[in-house]
């Protein structure tokens, strides 16, 4: 089994013939997904997804792979494949198309949709190609096979891959439920069609690689959600992934068998499942849909409220009903249902909303508690099904946190693939598929690149860690003002602090420490400003470490007068 080396040189140039894998987001993290796959000097795109920050990202809005590897590469790019339209596959592809607009978007039918919505707000008009199951394109250098999965969101699809340096299959995300709403299972005939015809390189899904046996069934967690429409007194509000069709469709059936009325509540929610129900995807039933404004007019026993915020989102919808910051006031009576799963990582935001909605009096029904969501991924039993299927002659995990990655390597193992067939590797370290074996050759850069409001890559490491700094440690401003003409201090140092149990009066006792240290650099002549700034960060951050245990940011102005 390969390990990814922190000093890997640039990649040699690739050999003739062969295939080169690169994953510039989705290892080592749950989210991000994007996989550059490159034959005879063209490239193709396996898709292009965001990753949603966590607490230690504050004021971010939306983390991106790094597109530095392919920015000198555009033209070279034959297509951007999306396998299904979830955010962390799709959401990146208008950052990317800003890049180069007509680069060729290749996806399922609501994939696109879902897709060509979210450019219209970047005003963005591509070129897209809808296909299907069973359909083979020839994207340049590129002969793409798609084969349906079965997943969380409808229209999702495997891609295979032939070139004439091998073959790879890309599973996307993917699960095998046998009874799924929308009849569509995970089409394993294909799967063992294109074993048979030999799979150089399997791409596959991680997420749920550590839970044993085998995913529960969509049409499970029905009874539960029954449940929650029979006992609940007075409104119910449903919190779910914004893209999640198969979950909709459950509470609006639910609400038909129940009287009650449904409204959609925020953007995302109104713009995807007006897409879904246009497409056929929703099956919206006759009466059951209202608008928010006219839900005033209905008693609160006939009301069911679709909304954002199952992750803990601070801006979305249930986050600031949570915070009593929203229109909608949750009171007593009120169940909230939070019909989704735990992204890792977000743990903490989700239980604080869920504590937030329970002080205010509602009843929060949530996977913790009742089996109101399944995921969206295979579980170990499916991918070893999957493994001894497709009998592939190497194998990647991708989309996953490290742990995941590691079980689902551990279960090629067990089916027989070569322990120096398995390749684990990290964002940006290169694959290259050789002769019919994959191998580790090198790395490129793959970072994180921020947006935060309008800024898209300007924000860093560097500022990160202030900001964390500044909410975490607070921060002190010293002032001195120096006489221009003797070099002396002719006022100050005056100092304010922010952030700190401890009255301003504190600082006191720093002051003549700071004098001291500024009356004997002025007697070694210290004339510049910045060498002047160091000796009071050096001295107040000495101090401050010393007797508040605290070190926090700070901020020396030395002004000349």
């Amino acid at each position: 089994m390969s390990h990814p080396h922190p000093e890997l040189n640039a990649p040699p140039v690739l050999q003739p013939g062969a295939v080169r894998v690169i994953a510039l987001g989705g290892l080592g993290e749950v989210g991000r997904n994007m996989t550059v796959i490159e034959h005879a000097g063209r490239l193709l795109i396996v898709d292009c997804g965001v990753l949603f920050p966590e607490d230690h990202h504050p004021g971010i809005d939306l983390i991106l792979p790094d597109f530095e590897y392919l920015k000198d590469r555009l033209q070279d790019i034959d297509a951007i494949v999306l396998t299904h339209g979830h955010e962390d596959h799709i959401g990146a592809v208008p950052y990317l198309l800003r890049l180069k607009s007509d680069i060729p978007v290749i996806g399922s039918q609501l994939t696109l949709a879902l897709v060509e919505a979210k450019l219209k707000e970047h005003r963005i008009k591509p070129y897209t190609l809808t296909v299907a199951e069973g359909q083979r394109e020839r994207l340049g250098v590129f002969d793409a096979e798609f084969i349906a999965v079965n997943h969380s969101i409808p229209d999702a699809l495997a891609v295979f891959l032939r070139t004439p340096g091998g073959t790879l299959l890309c599973t996307g995300d993917f699960k095998m439920d046998q009874l799924p709403l929308d009849g569509r299972i995970t089409d394993l005939r294909a799967f063992a069609r294109l074993g048979e015809e030999g799979v150089d390189l399997f791409l596959t899904d991680s997420t749920n690689a550590e839970v044993p046996g085998f995913t529960t069934s969509e049409r499970e967690i029905a009874p539960a959600i029954q449940n929650v429409f029979q006992t609940a007194q007075r409104r119910i509000i449903v919190a779910s992934f914004s893209s999640h069709v198969h979950r909709i469709q459950q509470v609006l059936d639910a609400a038909q068998a129940n009287g009650r009325k449904v409204a959609m509540v925020g953007r995302s929610m109104v713009r995807n499942m007006g897409i879904a129900a246009e497409l056929g995807y929703l099956k919206v039933p006759e009466g059951v849909l209202v608008d928010l404004k006219k839900l005033g007019q209905l008693p609160d026993d006939k009301v069911v409220l679709v909304c954002t915020g199952s992750q803990g989102e601070p801006m979305a919808a249930l986050s600031r009903m949570a915070n009593r910051d929203h229109k909608i006031e949750v009171g007593d009576g009120d169940t909230v249902l939070l019909a989704s799963s735990l992204i890792p990582g977000n743990e903490n935001a989700v239980y604080r909303v869920i504590n937030g909605l329970m002080r205010l009096g509602a009843t929060v029904v949530h996977k913790g508690n009742a089996k109101v969501h399944v995921s969206g991924h295979a579980s170990a039993g499916e991918l070893l099904y999957c493994y001894n299927i497709v009998r592939p002659r190497n194998v990647m995990p991708i989309h996953g946190e490290w742990r995941m990655l590691v079980a689902n390597a551990e279960l090629a193992k067990k089916t027989g693939v070569p322990h120096s067939r398995v390749v684990l590797a990290e964002n940006g370290i290169v694959v290259d598929l050789v002769d019919g074996r994959a191998q580790i050759t090198g790395a490129v850069p793959a970072g994180f690149v921020y947006v935060d409001g309008s800024s898209v890559g300007g924000t860093t490491e560097t500022l990160l860690k202030d900001r964390r700094i500044l909410r975490d440690e607070g921060f002190i401003t010293i002032i001195v003002v120096r006489d221009a003409d003797t070099g002396k201090i002719a006022a100050g140092p005056e100092i304010t602090a922010r952030g700190f149990a401890e009255g301003q009066d504190v600082f006191d006792q720093v002051l003549p420490k700071l004098e001291t240290a500024l009356a004997e650099a002025a007697d070694r002549g210290v004339t510049d400003s910045y060498q002047l700034q160091q000796v009071i960060r050096r001295v107040v951050g000495s101090w401050v470490g010393g007797k508040l245990r605290r070190r926090p940011m700070i901020i020396p102005i030395v002004i000349d007068a």
